[in-house]
């Protein structure tokens, strides 16, 4: 049986990462501190007699009894509102808990698989970006602290590759959406859906014509695990192509919740890229691999698991 170690997997991306992995079989170790995870994401599983759960700051050394077969890096704050808030602890998660990773893995003989982002790009002065793009990123900027760091990750996860011999897969994630999304996280998609459910204003910085391509969870996880059961070393987008503006994707929230909220225009955060949109022609050739999840579907589907957290959090602090 399949023994697998996934870092951050208390997180959004992370524990649905759980859920698949162990409905393929596998035994699954998750690790995480909860720096922007949560136990609920993963309080089904606790119970479930192939998973285990280790409370645990991956920049710190990690020790795991017995074989693996994988390691899935996940660990890191992974939106503005959270790398700006923390932006110490997320060079140290890509650097000190990348390289901890690797070496688990590297003494396991085990592989290693890096969730990286398209953030890796900046803001892309090729469109639509293909992997063997390099980027356009601000070093010192205030977002530098994200994209850097998942840089760094990238190099380091090559040089165990390349130096040792390590088994290794990188995955360049674009938008993905879907439930468990923390509703505060500071990204558009829970934003505007939390906003248009409670009909508050809708706030888009800019003039909202940046764009976004958003993947909804399911096809994400596709993705990433066709990329672990490959032998593919070389980074590999996973992401929708069909591309949206940020006003036109807060118009179409508005119209799905059957909001009275307006628009409320903000400034354009330093860095904040203009476009997003993966190539995915690898991901089609390398994984046979598409995105099938219709937008409509996938945002009714995310729409109900915010109304739920809204409510829910509405019954958990009314008045007695």
């Amino acid at each position: 049986m399949l023994r697998t170690l996934i870092t951050g997997g208390a997180g959004f991306l992370g524990s649905h990462l759980c859920d698949r992995l162990l409905d393929d079989g596998h035994k699954v170790i998750c690790i995480d501190n909860y720096l922007t995870g949560s136990h609920d994401n993963i309080a089904h599983l606790i119970k479930h007699p192939r998973f285990r759960l280790i409370e645990h700051d991956v920049t710190e050394y990690i020790s795991i009894d017995g074989p693996l077969d994988y390691v899935l890096h996940f660990a890191s704050p992974a939106s503005p509102i959270d790398y700006l808030r923390l932006p110490i602890q997320t060079l140290k998660v890509g650097a000190l808990g990348t390289h901890n990773a690797l070496g688990l893995t590297k003494a396991k003989n085990a592989c290693f698989l890096l969730a990286s982002t398209s953030e890796v790009y900046g803001d892309p002065t090729q469109h639509p970006q293909q992997e063997n793009y390099w980027g356009n990123v601000n070093p010192v900027g205030l977002r530098g602290v994200y994209d850097e760091a998942k840089r760094f990750a990238e190099a380091m996860t090559m040089a165990y590759h390349r130096y040792h011999g390590l088994s290794t897969r990188i995955v360049r994630i674009f938008n993905t959406y879907g439930p468990r999304m923390r509703l505060h996280d500071g990204r558009a998609l829970p934003t505007f859906m939390r906003q248009a459910l409670c009909n508050e204003p809708i706030t888009v910085h800019g003039t909202g014509e940046q764009t976004r391509s958003f993947t909804y969870v399911d096809d994400t996880i596709e993705g990433i695990v066709r990329l672990l059961y490959c032998d593919i070393d070389s980074p590999v987008n996973i992401g929708c192509c069909e591309e949206i503006s940020i006003l036109d994707f807060a118009r179409k929230i508005i119209d799905m919740a059957n909001s009275s909220s307006t628009i409320e225009h903000h400034p354009l955060p330093e860095d904040d890229p203009q476009s997003r949109q993966p190539d995915i022609s690898l991901a089609q050739k390398l994984l046979d691999w598409n995105p099938i999840v219709d937008r409509d579907e996938g945002l009714r589907r995310t729409f109900s698991y915010v109304l739920d957290k809204i409510n829910h959090s509405f019954m958990t602090h009314a008045p007695s």
